[in-house]
């Protein structure tokens, strides 16, 4: 074993003073807890370095330890020492204290409501609504025997015999009843529907029905408002000069088995009035397929007649040509 200084050059043939000079340095916890200590004016023990290059050779060198700067003492402090106190981790019985749900009584909520309406009522109370008052003695009395115990004040007020007050009467005032009610809508309906019946133009064309407006009940002819059997009825009563009540020719006079249109060519048969395929001015044109009848204003040339009626078109007067062969028969004027 050989001893080999730090003065001199090491063994790899560099100069350790170039080398520290140089290269980093890297030092144990040991060889800075002693440059430590140097730089605080402790003794400074060199760190021996045995390094063995073979089983045969050891080489043993001492290293100086590098003086570190020592802050200046303003600035110099030592860290206070940190004190950890330690804490025993929760028991599973604590967490699941703390995590239970804690359920209030719903009784406790209905009870603080009812105590906020209370005083809500309390307040609103009028001090004149107490039912006793407190006497200069400091006793109870009633707000009637304080009234009673009051001097009362009576106002006298005369009225002169001058003034003349009309006298008012109960035939004065009148009211609409119910009835009167209905005669008011009925008037209104009827003039609406006689607008309307105006805006029409059937007047023009020759429609001298009375009753254009009317209701859906029974007319004074006892066949019903402004159907085709109306109407025609109409026409024959007009044609003898029968044009009020009572009429020549009504239901019980005509069709006193039925009131439809289809039994219209029956009743005549039944009186003995002539029913014929020819027609003539005047007559029934009978459409008892289609259960409607018409009156026969005029009769073409050409053999085509000139229809007037009601209902063919919904509860209106109209009129049309068609030819004579579209009728079922023609019903002759009462009595020929």
């Amino acid at each position: 074993m050989s001893r080999i200084s730090t003065d001199g050059p090491d063994v790899s043939g560099v100069n350790p003073a170039d080398s520290a000079s140089d290269a980093p340095v890297f030092m144990s916890r040991r060889e800075a807890r002693a440059a430590r200590e140097a730089a605080q004016g402790k003794p400074v023990v060199a760190a021996a370095v045995h390094e063995t290059i073979s089983p045969e050779v050891v080489v043993t060198s001492e290293i100086a330890v590098p003086q570190i700067p020592v802050a200046p003492a303003a600035v110099a402090h030592e860290a206070a020492p940190v004190r950890y106190t330690p804490v025993a981790p929760p028991s599973s019985h604590t967490v699941k204290a703390k995590l239970k749900r804690v359920r209030k009584s719903p009784f406790h909520a209905v009870a603080s409501m009812a105590v906020i309406g209370g005083l809500f009522v309390v307040t609103g109370l009028p001090a004149y609504g107490q039912s006793d008052l407190v006497s200069d003695e400091g006793t109870l009395a009633s707000v009637a025997a304080v009234a009673d115990a009051l001097p009362a004040s009576v106002q006298s007020i005369t009225v002169s015999a001058e003034l003349d007050f009309p006298e008012l009467e109960r035939d004065q005032f009148e009211a609409t009843s119910p009835e009167d009610l209905v005669v008011i809508q009925q008037q209104d309906a009827i003039a609406s529907a006689n607008a309307l019946y105006a805006a029409s133009g059937a007047q023009a064309l020759g429609d001298d029905y009375p009753w254009p407006t009317a209701g859906t009940s029974l007319s004074p002819l006892n066949y019903y408002y402004r159907q085709c059997t109306d109407f025609v009825a109409w026409r024959l009563n007009r044609d003898v000069g029968s044009f009020a009540a009572p009429f020549r020719w009504a239901w019980a006079d005509l069709t006193p088995s039925g009131g439809d249109a289809y039994q219209w060519q029956s009743a005549w048969q039944a009186h003995g009035w002539t029913v014929s395929a020819t027609p003539v001015a005047g007559s029934v044109a009978w459409f008892g397929w289609e259960n409607h009848v018409a009156y026969v204003k005029q009769v073409n040339a050409d053999g085509s007649v000139l229809l007037e009626e009601y209902n063919y078109v919904a509860l209106s007067y109209g009129q049309r040509t068609i030819p004579a062969s579209e009728v079922e028969s023609f019903l002759y004027p009462p009595g020929q």
